[in-house]
């Protein structure tokens, strides 16, 4: 490899011309200016507002505006007064004094008629009891038996017995009303009612219980 060997420094500014160095002085300020004219380009370049191509101005002839005539002042609204409501005069009773005289005769009114009686409804009339019997022929009810006692001693007599009486026609109690006097003749006929048989006392169609006096006679034939 063939080294280069540079003349030395004054040799070579000894060299170049003088309009040379000017040359190379205006090349170097020129590309100063135009660096820094790229910087100031670049950096002013997003700041800068675009303008519209163009503004169109238009003169239009002036109108004359006509004056509005003037309203007519409208009166200030009166005030509400609320109406208070009148009080209805009340009627004054005019006693009239002892000296006056009246200028109209009230005709007598008659007198206001008595009151009449509440009349109550009458009462349904009560349904007729039919009572008890105990001398039906188709009973068969037998005879009390005399006693044997009663009659060798000729005791006689009548007893009156107290039957109540069922609604199915049995004998539900036997009691002496009047004895005969004589306590077989008793005892003989409370025995033989007891077993007997009654057409029961009825209230309309219904049978109901009731009492009856059965009369028993002993006597000699």
């Amino acid at each position: 490899m063939t080294a280069v060997v540079l003349p030395p420094l004054d040799c070579r500014e000894q060299a170049l011309s003088r309009g040379e160095r000017l040359a190379n002085a205006t090349m170097v300020v020129l590309l100063h200016a135009m660096l820094g004219y790229a910087m100031l380009y670049v950096s002013v370049k997003n700041d800068l507002i675009q303008l519209p191509p163009s503004i169109s101005v238009r003169l239009l002839p002036m109108i004359e505006e006509k004056p509005e005539p003037a309203r007519p002042l409208l009166p200030p609204p009166k005030p509400q007064v609320r109406k208070q409501p009148v009080a209805q005069p009340q009627p004054v009773l005019a006693v009239a004094s002892p000296t006056a005289t009246s200028s109209f005769a009230v005709a007598p009114q008659p007198p206001a008629p008595p009151p009449q009686p509440v009349v109550a409804p009458p009462a349904p009339a009560p349904v007729a009891v039919v009572a008890a019997r105990f001398d039906a022929d188709y009973l068969h009810n037998p005879k009390p038996v005399y006693p044997a006692l009663s009659r060798r001693m000729n005791e006689e007599g009548k007893v009156l017995l107290k039957v109540r009486v069922s609604a199915q026609g049995t004998a539900l109690d036997v009691a002496i009303s009047k004895s005969s006097g004589f306590p077989r003749l008793d005892a003989a006929a409370v025995d033989a009612v007891t077993r007997w048989r009654f057409v029961p006392a009825r209230r309309g169609d219904e049978a109901v219980d009731s009492s009856v006096i059965v009369p028993i006679t002993f006597a000699f034939e």
